[in-house]
């Protein structure tokens, strides 16, 4: 049985920098592409950042790119997602996803087989 538990979300203030962690089990990170995505109340959810299964290639948002990091541990299983300067707008809940392997990363939440039950973070201003 495959699980995705996110973990490290909560509530933080506009500014700060958090890292959120996502540990697989029943898979083997490297050999699935990696993907973080988030959804805000009443919004679509949106694809944030992504770790190609090689580890050869990352992928970012426009709202993502320059102030989040996206990063894995494949010994221990474990994605992370690494967020600076965060902001209200960056409120929202948090999942991470795992995509059989492809070419690059895919942006769209289709592209993902496997999905975290998810993490909230609330950044106040």
């Amino acid at each position: 049985q495959v699980q995705l538990v996110e973990s490290g979300g909560g509530l933080v203030q506009s500014g700060d920098s958090l890292r959120l962690s996502c540990a697989a089990s029943g898979i083997t990170f490297s050999r699935y592409t990696m993907g973080w995505f988030r959804q805000a109340p009443g919004r679509d959810r949106e694809f944030v950042a992504g770790i190609k299964w090689s580890g050869t290639t990352t992928s970012y948002s426009d709202s993502a790119k320059g102030r989040f990091s996206i990063s894995r541990d494949t010994a221990k299983n474990t994605g992370y997602l690494q967020m600076n300067s965060l902001k209200p707008d960056d409120t929202a809940v948090y999942y991470c996803a795992a995509a059989d392997r492809s070419l690059g990363v895919p942006i769209g939440a289709l592209g993902y087989r496997y999905w975290g039950q998810g993490t909230q973070l609330t950044v106040s201003s």
